[in-house]
């Protein structure tokens, strides 16, 4: 798109932003939604990579770019096999821990730790290929997106910095996220036009020092003062004398105080994080927004913070509705079946252990799709109704480059529980 401005040396060509757009309707969503969850229950969960490839291909073409719309061309057969490759992968991982931590009871501490930070790396190595095939399975005018660079390098960079986040209480995480937003756009590109990432972490912990202060401030507070009852003689004198009851001397003669300054910090912290959130959220999806970057294109976030709060907000009533009218049925039928049937304990006991499991499975699923159209989509329609393309005309010049990459990534993201869509 260009627009025209005059001046006294002639015609100058100005770019305006390309509008995105979403126009999926809700209520298809749902029904996408309920429908899936319902399958999944009668498959046992095998329906689940139909199920994926179905709200993809949803997603992707309602979402438009200048007037064009993106195309998701995987398939749940590639899923299905990228999850056998993975657990054929997994499964003799899981089980060599096993045997070493049997084997060597001695070191179960260490052994433990290695496990740890093997599965942390495995899954972060997931995630970054499980990305790769998104983006080269995702097609816009004739020309697919690509991921290039090593799963391993960016799997131990992710460590470095969440290790980073988490001796620094979460105050590196600005930077953390810029840090592997930049190493992952600068292999990513779409066609022959290279990507890159312009977020700050400096900027980003700007925007959120306040909210980090209100969440953890409590707690270093409480931290604080906590340390200023303990009896630090007293401390010594046990440990000296070989003693084990270290709660009772730590804080001396100071009585019920501790627990009510660690209490209220514990609740002032909970509810400082819960009701500043959907700020963090929507912080974090303008700077994310906002920062990408193909060559000249140039991507800005209007997403307003009032917006992401609204869906939360609605999110929770829903989900509140769900539930007591679930309570309400629950009640129901099990008066109503006390009153018809008169069963012996041990068909009691079966039946009440069948209607468990049938109320779990329900309650889980169907939270699961009030969050998935509450929330998820929700978020995904406002970002991309928030956004605006500038440089848009250099997406006309791209040629095609790169190919579609293995499920490998998104098996074992499924596998080990870390996989989105």
């Amino acid at each position: 798109m260009t627009a025209v401005a005059t001046t006294a040396d002639g015609v100058i060509p100005r770019q305006t932003p390309a509008s995105v757009k979403f126009l999926g309707r809700e209520a298809a969503y749902w029904r996408l939604r309920i429908k899936g969850a319902v399958l999944l229950v009668f498959t046992l969960g095998l329906y689940r990579f139909w199920f994926a490839t179905d709200v993809r291909r949803f997603l992707w073409s309602h979402t438009e770019i200048g007037g064009e719309t993106l195309e998701y061309t995987g398939l749940a057969g590639e899923l299905l096999g990228g999850f056998l490759l993975a657990i054929a992968i997994v499964v003799p991982l899981y089980t060599g821990i096993a045997v070493a931590a049997l084997a060597l009871d001695a070191a179960e501490g260490v052994i433990a730790g290695i496990a740890f930070v093997l599965l942390v790396l495995l899954g972060q190595m997931a995630l970054y290929r499980a990305r790769r095939y998104r983006l080269t399975h995702t097609v816009f005018r004739g020309v697919r997106f690509d991921q290039h660079g090593a799963a391993w390098r960016y799997a131990l960079y992710a460590l470095a910095w969440w290790t980073l986040i988490v001796v620094t209480l979460g105050l590196a995480y600005p930077w953390a996220q810029a840090g592997l937003q930049r190493f992952k756009m600068r292999h990513t590109s779409y066609g022959d036009l290279a990507g890159s990432f312009a977020g700050s972490g400096t900027a980003l912990f700007l925007r959120g020092l306040p909210i980090w202060l209100a969440v953890f401030g409590p707690l270093v507070g409480a931290f604080v003062a906590l340390s200023r009852m303990v009896d630090w003689d007293a401390l010594n004198r046990m440990i000296a004398a070989g003693g084990n009851s270290p709660l009772a001397v730590l804080v001396g003669g100071a009585g019920a105080a501790p627990f009510v300054v660690a209490g209220t910090a514990a609740v002032a912290s909970i509810l400082a994080a819960l009701s500043l959130y959907p700020l963090f959220a929507a912080t974090m999806m303008r700077w994310w927004i906002s920062g990408l970057r193909f060559g000249a294109v140039s991507v800005r976030s209007h997403l307003r913070t009032w917006q992401i709060y609204r869906i939360y907000l609605r999110f929770v009533g829903l989900l509140t509705l769900f539930l007591l009218a679930l309570a309400v049925i629950v009640g129901v039928g099990v008066a109503l079946f006390n009153l018809a049937v008169r069963p012996n304990r041990d068909v009691a006991e079966l039946l009440t252990s069948t209607f468990t499991v049938i109320l779990y499975v329900v309650a889980a699923l169907g939270a699961s799709t009030i969050y998935q159209v509450a929330v998820t989509f929700a978020l995904w329609r406002q970002s991309a109704q928030s956004a605006e393309l500038s440089g848009a005309a250099a997406l006309a010049e791209v040629r095609a480059a790169g190919a579609p990459s293995s499920a490998l990534g998104e098996g074992l993201a499924d596998a080990l529980g870390v996989g989105g869509i």
